[in-house]
């Protein structure tokens, strides 16, 4: 039985995609590798809390979860997007199974106190920060032949629910699962030097480039924080970490991260 792993962390701009979740499957397929999908959603968690009268609310990239904002990724991330994802597997000759961090303590979390962020006391409401991965229930999917499909969700010692971070949640599955590749998917395909021209991807970033980028102030919000969770990943000894686009997998697509360039 081939053991090795890849973890595939996507958005809900993938998710709720019928031809984009296909050739999401169609690429993992390719690879050969075991895989674990790991998957957000917040743009429709989002849309219905709006619907609601509360629109989200984002402080560096990160999402703040009021009480009605923990009620729709309920609905919404843990429901619709991951039993879309689960169903469409099934219509492709892929046995899935759906799981969120709660399942069998899978992302042990707890609540992430207030921070002062420039000049600002923020509570982020009910969003969590990961204290372990307990990635037993996953790797015994695996063994079985399964494609674990996880919402993002953590669980504290006492049973609180919590929303964490996507990004966070498959970087640190993949370190759990010692696995051979991390993929954080997102539309750009990559790392751009300017976000709005596709012609200035950078195919590798070291760690020096992400910090020269930060405090540049063109690496910042949602990619900084997948940036911070993909070094981490690396370091923990995960060898292949990759931003890149569902057409990038298994491709050598997108921006791979290294510690240092090669000289």
């Amino acid at each position: 039985m081939n053991r090795r792993v890849q973890v595939v962390k996507i958005g809900g701009e993938v998710a709720m995609d019928a031809d984009a979740v296909s050739a999401l499957y169609t690429a993992l397929e390719a690879t050969s590798l075991r895989s674990v999908i790991v998957h957000g959603g917040g743009a429709l968690a989002s849309s219905i809390a709006t619907q609601y009268g509360e629109p989200a609310r984002m402080i560096g990239g990160r999402r703040i979860t009021s009480d009605l904002d923990l009620r729709t990724i309920l609905w919404s991330v843990c429901g619709e997007v991951n039993t879309r994802l689960v169903a469409a597997a099934q219509q492709l000759g892929l046995a899935a199974v759906g799981l969120s961090g709660a399942d069998a303590n899978l992302v042990e979390a707890s609540k992430r106190p207030p921070r002062v962020i420039d000049g600002e006391t923020i509570d982020f409401g009910h969003v969590g920060d990961v204290v372990a991965v307990h990635p037993e229930v996953i790797q015994a999917q695996l063994d079985s032949g399964y494609v674990p499909i996880v919402a993002t969700l953590g669980l504290t010692r006492e049973g609180s629910l919590l929303n964490i971070n996507a990004d966070t949640v498959a970087a640190r599955i993949a370190q759990a699962l010692a696995a051979d590749v991390l993929y954080l998917v997102t539309p750009s395909g990559g790392l751009r030097r300017d976000a709005s021209d596709p012609a200035s991807l950078i195919p590798t970033c070291s760690r020096p480039d992400f910090e020269r980028g930060v405090a540049d102030g063109w690496i910042a919000g949602g990619m900084r924080v997948k940036l911070e969770e993909a070094f981490a990943c690396l370091k923990s000894g995960v060898a292949d970490v990759r931003i890149t686009d569902v057409a990038g997998i298994g491709k050598d697509g997108g921006t791979r991260l290294v510690e240092h360039q090669a000289r």
